[in-house]
């Protein structure tokens, strides 16, 4: 294996819980909600899905299913189907529901899991090239700066820039011509078996990670280093 490509929420980074989403979101707005209902709010939130890397919705309004289909193509589109979902669950300001839209895009809604940034590092040091393939709307470079991650990762393809989403194979194929990596020594690692696992049809090798809460996937991309060992040294 000469390359990695990463899968980027559930897999690299995790989304802060609903909760925590509703009481920044809150806070930085400066609007108040009694207890009970912050906390009836945020699970009526996780049951719409209207966290975007949370909970799948339980199900998509008729009116948002062209929004939804189009979500990781477009950036309106992707804010619409959220928006929409998120307005499911009444809030005390209509425009809360933007707000809250607004924080999920920040770094501070990311956190890195506990191995993501050791495991990029020793990459980096065995001379592996790392690109990061999302179905994403926006920019996620600078949560990857935020966080100190940003100089272990190579190239971003990102299917709202490219017109094309996981599992196309597109999608990897253009990963791997801009880290210059024959798919056959690539690795692709992600939590989705279907949408990750279209790598596979390129010829590269798959490797899932769950998607958990940050404390129960402490070493979860640790098996990674062992698909990818050290590059023997040539025998003189």
């Amino acid at each position: 294996m000469t390359a990695v490509l990463f899968d980027f929420s559930g897999t690299l980074c995790r989304i802060e819980t609903t909760e925590s989403w509703l009481r920044a979101t809150l806070a930085a707005t400066g609007t108040r909600m009694e207890e009970p209902q912050l906390i009836e709010a945020a699970a009526a939130l996780e049951s719409a899905g209207a966290l975007p890397g949370g909970a799948e919705p339980s199900a998509v309004p008729e009116e948002l299913a062209g929004a939804w289909a189009e979500r990781d193509l477009d950036a309106a589109s992707h804010r619409a189907a959220f928006t929409g979902l998120s307005r499911q669950v009444p809030l005390p300001a209509d425009d809360l529901h933007d707000a809250l839209y607004d924080r999920y895009m920040t770094p501070a809604a990311w956190t890195p899991y506990p191995d993501t940034l050791s495991v990029l590092k020793e990459l980096r040091r065995r001379g592996i090239t790392v690109g990061i393939v999302s179905n994403i709307s926006w920019d996620l470079r600078p949560v990857f700066h935020e966080h100190g991650l940003d100089a272990y990762v190579n190239a971003y393809v990102l299917s709202y820039e490219h017109g094309v989403r996981k599992p196309d194979p597109r999608l990897f194929a253009a990963a791997c011509a801009e880290l210059g990596a024959e798919p056959e020594r690539t690795l692709m690692v992600g939590d989705n078996r279907v949408a990750d696992g279209g790598a596979a049809a390129l010829g590269c090798r798959v490797h899932f990670v769950d998607h958990l809460p940050l404390a129960g996937r402490p070493d979860g991309l640790l098996p990674v280093l062992d698909l990818v060992p050290e590059a023997e040294l040539p025998s003189v």
